[in-house]
């Protein structure tokens, strides 16, 4: 299953786009990543740790 690559950051709504620096968490809520740092890589949804969102090959 591939991972749903959302638009915008879930708090300060900034733009993210497939080639984008963003980071998610095992649930994939999406956040910037001057949004993660901000939060201390903590999802603040599930309380789970925030990691680099992989970019995806645009082939």
């Amino acid at each position: 299953m591939a991972l749903e690559y959302k638009s915008s950051c879930e708090k300060c709504n900034i733009s993210l786009y497939m080639q984008s620096e963003a980071c998610i968490c095992s649930y994939e809520c999406t956040f910037c990543e001057s949004c993660a740092v901000e939060m201390a890589d903590i999802c603040p949804n599930c309380q789970g740790e925030l990691v680099k969102r992989p970019k995806r090959n645009m082939n």
